[in-house]
């Protein structure tokens, strides 16, 4: 009787590891789109005064939008209004949300009043403007 029962106590631990083995083959795999997508990237700039500024490339992140996420401007004002620029088939354009009030410091990713640009496609090119004066220091979470 013993030797029947570790006979089935074996054929029962490989049914488990069979059926285990099979849940991770079929367990999904990324798609060619995910390959390289990375979390949010931030990136610190230079604006430019009512144009585009340093000009980088938009991150292949879950991150669509261009979310400024600290502000420090030149003047002895404490703020300043920000804009997003990408640049188009046409050249540069300032995106539909315009210029944006922010004061000096961090401002948090998650509020909207600093998405200068929304559904943004990666690679895009883009920049930041100031409106009051240019050369003010930036970080834009893409």
């Amino acid at each position: 009787m013993g030797e029947l029962h570790e006979r089935t106590f074996v054929a029962g631990a490989l049914a488990i590891a069979s059926a285990a083995a099979t849940c991770v083959a079929l367990a999904p795999t990324a798609s060619a789109a995910d390959v390289g997508v990375q979390a949010c990237v931030t990136s610190t700039l230079t604006t430019g005064y009512r144009g585009s500024s340093t000009i980088l490339s938009k991150a292949n992140s879950t991150c669509g939008d261009l979310n400024l996420t600290y502000s420090n401007g030149t003047s002895s004002r404490g703020y300043d209004r920000y804009a997003g620029r990408l640049l188009g088939s046409g050249g540069w354009f300032t995106c539909a949300k315009g210029y944006v009030q922010a004061s000096d410091g961090n401002h948090s990713v998650n509020d909207s009043r600093y998405w200068l640009c929304t559904d943004v496609n990666s690679g895009t090119r883009f920049g930041i403007a100031s409106y009051y004066d240019g050369r003010d220091t930036v970080r834009n979470t893409h």
